[in-house]
């Protein structure tokens, strides 16, 4: 098999050059192993911080779609990646519900308004994505133009993305970051009632705005529930995972006859593998943490999974990148449904050489993993 347009199956969009991700997504057989990075975008680039320079801001850029589709290509003009994933910010959603999101230098997001009293609940609404986000879908079917050539072929797909309901839910109670996250797991213990309120809310906005980025383009999408872990087990069905899936029941699954994947990402979700994996996702992204062989063995006839290299490995020297990208592909083994990715986002100090390092890598050894 090799990974053209010409042996694409009804499941996978036919116009792509490189269809390996969404292959390895849907469990399909593949040459070798695909790698995106999360937050593969960002500050690590030069390139990125001169167009950010050029913004003037974080929300500059990011909800103008030029800027966007800029920044969004930048890591594939670097690396032979194989996925495009959208620029932009889970905290778009709750900006949209009119909570004024403003990126504070060296503290990072702040609301200008939290939701906290019995009023702020009551006053929250599911956005008109349309009205609100557009620059969003925008940005999505701009970034998908620029990914084709003039023969219609696109390079890689693009990924789209939410936050989940809870993670919204701990910025728009906190107003922003936490080390502890005490506002708002207090408001979950104290009064759950407006807590699945919120939740509620949001979990409808994120189908909305997800559905949105589908028919705009994106041809898989990802919850990311960067915060999900902070909750003791039975609060995390409660208020992350139950929502979680009521957001995968309600996205569109095909668009244009081609199958949308789905993929979500608890940090620390470990403990809840199994559990997730029963969502109806297609996939689950494991942090660092989690032993990708014995999740293998667990899960992996049931989903594909997506990881999970600590970060931190990007800061060592280049052989020792290679030994540990080789050590994660071995753990995995030979099987369909891979695909490869840090345990979380990339740091904005790693240096761009070692990127390129772990990419060839990959790339390198899962295809001596597949010839075997």
């Amino acid at each position: 098999m090799n990974d053209s347009s010409a042996s694409a199956s009804s499941d996978v969009a036919h116009t792509l050059l490189n269809d390996t991700f969404l292959r390895a997504l849907l469990r399909q057989p593949t040459d070798y192993t695909p790698i995106w990075l999360m937050r593969q975008a960002g500050r690590y680039l030069p390139e990125y911080n001169a167009t950010r320079a050029r913004a003037g801001s974080f929300l500059g850029l990011a909800k103008n779609p030029d800027y966007a589709t800029e920044v969004t290509l930048q890591p594939l003009e670097r690396f032979p990646l194989d996925a495009a994933i959208l620029f932009s910010d889970i905290l778009t959603v709750p900006d949209a519900m009119g909570l004024g999101l403003n990126f504070v230098q060296g503290e990072g997001p702040r609301f200008e308004r939290t939701v906290r009293t019995e009023d702020d609940v009551k006053r929250l609404a599911v956005p008109d994505i349309d009205a609100t986000l557009r620059y969003v879908t925008d940005a999505v079917s701009q970034i998908r133009r620029a990914l084709t050539d003039a023969q219609g072929r696109q390079k890689v797909p693009l990924i789209g993305f939410s936050g989940s309901p809870w993670t919204l839910a701990c910025y728009m109670v906190e107003g922003g970051g936490s080390d502890d996250h005490r506002t708002v797991k207090s408001m979950a213990y104290a009064r759950p009632d407006l807590m699945h309120r919120i939740l509620e809310v949001n979990a409808q906005a994120v189908i909305a705005y997800l559905n949105a980025q589908i028919e705009a383009g994106a041809q898989a999408v990802m919850i990311f529930d960067t915060w999900g872990g902070a909750l003791a087990d039975g609060a995390y069905q409660r208020f992350s995972l139950d929502y979680i899936a009521k957001v995968v029941a309600g996205l569109k699954r095909e668009h244009d006859g081609v199958r949308v994947p789905v993929i979500t990402f608890t940090k620390g979700g470990g403990l809840w593998l199994e559990e997730i994996a029963a969502t109806g996702v297609d996939a689950v992204g494991l942090d660092w943490t989690v032993n990708l062989g014995r999740a293998r063995e667990k899960v992996g006839a049931r989903v594909a999974l997506q990881g999970n290299i600590d970060p931190s490995v990007l800061f060592a020297p280049p052989a020792a990148i290679r030994t540990e990208a080789r050590a994660v592909l071995d753990s995995f083994g030979n099987h369909p449904g891979h695909v490869f990715n840090l345990g979380h986002g990339i740091s904005q100090f790693t240096p761009p050489e070692h990127v390129a390092e772990l990419v060839d890598e990959v790339h390198r050894h899962s295809r001596a993993i597949r010839a075997r």
